[in-house]
């Protein structure tokens, strides 16, 4: 162990009562040798691991006994709006981020805080979307972005700022809410603001330094590959932000993102595929080359994002591995993707809710058709299937390698209207060619979403087959860990509930009455052999938009507290 390791450990425990002091050990960097192969008692990343899993080993709290789970402690971290974050964990240490760019860490096992850092932010930004997906660790630093475009690099143990680096101009609309990857001495982060116009680019930063190493941008420029695809000048405010964390394949050196919709939102002003928005792009850790991508549907109309990172699973299809990628789409689709070492390969794809746009998905290439009644325009009305919300939002998946199964938190039946207006760029403003109105009351309900919508579904990818359903009445935004215990975890729902699920069957086995909306990202890990559960509460950005939608068009209003809590849960005695 290094000896400023050491001496910041010790600093931090000096500060502390005596009960805490015999807990907190020596702070552990993180390694690349440890990310690749994440301590079960940890979760050191965003997913748990680099294939975006979402799934823990441990199995002391099970199918068996996790009726008896019980709040350890709680933490209430003074911020509204949404909590998405997952609790970070490195031998001991918590951390979670919240709204308005603030970082918290715990003593894991007590919940007693370390440390607190906020980075202020400039009085004139307006933040579309008030939150915060996390934080990553890598050596002897930890790493966020920022809603006014910034990454900031943290002491771990005292919480002192080391760096901050400009990643882009918030006053253009750049903004970053995603947990950054740290691999290979790089922070790598994308960039969200399509909303207002902005250029999509991927960039990763020196983690020593924060000097800038590469920047690839998600939206070519003519003469690039993919150039030809935006008429005229259109690719410079053509939007394809990056709004979750991507995925990395340490042995090809390959990390994987998802591209958000192109922008303006109406197709008839940006004719062509519009590449690489609502994409899955395969981009080289150390240079940023782009060595494959795949996009899940062109010339979008619908603003189905398709941002999540896909899973790095291997499938067994027709009595072969197959190495895969593999995503829920927001356009309503279950995509099979191959991944190599210099490209992605199209496999299959299938809707996991109902879906009315696609005519046909090509077999050889998965590019779709559209039937032509469901594509809106500039001053053309159209409802489609799924909504603008998607069949699944930005909230993950989870795979359990136990039960060979794909966990998708899901809405289904619900569906949406639009209706494209003219719109001019300008700086900083909404670029979006819809009006907001219709944006905020954009539910439409079918004799089957009367009867539910959220659901949370058990699919074999291999097979095609949906094992089990569980299912809500209204709305799911919650995301979901599986883990070794045949369990699967998750919130979402307006009832504030968090759930415990048996990963084979879809048993809900426990539930938990949190004090808001559960949409963070859950977490477990271990101290002292002792196995925990931990999520944050605070309901917030589209999950409460999504509400009001309802409440207005349903004609009832259902309230949502906000306020974010940190929840983390061991089994009773």
């Amino acid at each position: 162990m290094k000896l400023n390791t050491l001496l910041r450990a010790a600093c931090v425990a000096a500060l502390l009562p005596a009960a805490a002091q015999a807990q907190l050990k020596p702070y552990e960097p993180v390694t690349d040798a440890r990310m690749a192969n994440p301590e079960p008692a940890n979760w050191l990343m965003y997913r748990g691991n680099y294939a975006g899993w979402g799934y823990s080993p441990l199995d002391k709290i099970n199918d068996r006994n996790v009726g008896k789970l019980t709040l350890a402690w709680s933490y209430v971290t003074g911020m509204s709006e949404g909590h998405q974050a997952p609790p970070i964990v490195n031998n001991g240490y918590m951390y979670i981020s919240t709204p308005n760019n603030q970082v918290i860490a715990f003593e894991a096992k007590s919940g007693r805080e370390l440390w607190r850092y906020k980075k202020p932010i400039p009085e004139e930004l307006q933040q579309l979307h008030p939150t915060n997906r996390g934080v990553a660790l890598y050596k002897d630093k930890l790493y966020f972005a920022t809603t006014d475009a910034m990454v900031v690099a943290l002491d771990p143990v005292s919480g002192k700022e080391l760096w901050k680096q400009p990643i882009g101009d918030w006053k253009a609309g750049y903004y970053s809410t995603l947990a950054p990857l740290a691999a290979n001495g790089k922070v790598v982060v994308g960039v969200s603001g399509g909303e207002y116009g902005v250029r999509g680019y991927i960039v990763a930063l020196d983690g020593e330094t924060g000097k800038e190493v590469w920047r690839t941008y998600t939206v070519p420029a003519p003469g690039e590959p993919g150039g030809d695809s935006w008429p005229g000048e259109t690719y410079k405010n053509g939007g394809a932000s990056v709004w979750i964390t991507g995925t990395y394949d340490p042995e090809t050196r390959l990390s994987y993102w998802g591209t958000g919709n192109a922008a303006p939102w109406m197709p008839d002003t940006r004719q062509g595929d519009n590449l690489y928005a609502n994409s899955t792009l395969a981009l080289d850790i150390d240079t940023g080359a782009l060595k494959g991508y795949h996009q899940y549907h062109w010339n979008d109309a619908w603003d189905w994002d398709e941002v999540s990172a896909p899973l790095l699973i291997d499938v067994e299809r027709n009595g072969k591995k197959v190495k895969s990628l593999v995503h829920a789409g927001r356009n309503g689709y279950l995509w099979h993707l191959e991944r190599t070492s210099d490209r992605i390969n199209f496999v299959d794809a299938w809707p996991y809710v109902k879906q009315d746009v696609f005519a046909s998905v090509d077999p050889r290439t998965g590019r779709p058709t559209y039937r032509e009644d469901k594509r809106p325009g500039t001053g053309k009305t159209v409802s489609f299937c799924p909504s603008l919300w998607g069949g699944k939002d930005w909230f993950p998946e989870a795979y359990s390698p136990k039960t060979g199964m794909l966990y998708v938190p899901a809405n289904n039946n619900l569906c949406s209207e639009l209706k494209g207006e003219a719109v001019n760029y300008r700086k900083g403003e909404l670029y979006i060619g819809v009006s907001l109105d219709n944006i905020l009351t954009n539910v439409r309900m079918t004799d089957a979403s009367r009867q539910h919508i959220g659901e949370v579904q058990a699919w074999n990818v291999g097979a095609k087959k949906n094992v089990w359903t569980h299912k809500y009445p209204e709305m799911n935004w919650g995301p979901l860990m599986a883990t070794g215990g045949n369990l699967v975890f998750g919130g979402g729902t307006n009832d504030r509930m968090f759930r415990a699920f048996n990963a084979t069957t879809g048993q809900m086995l426990w539930e938990f009455p949190a004090s808001s909306g559960v949409t963070g990202v859950p977490s477990s890990f271990e101290v002292d052999g002792e196995q925990y559960i931990a999520v944050q509460a605070g309901w917030g950005v589209d999950a409460e938009r999504m509400q009001g939608a309802f409440n207005a068009v349903l004609k009832h209003k259902t309230t949502v507290p906000q306020g974010g809590t940190v929840m983390v849960f061991k089994l009773g005695r």
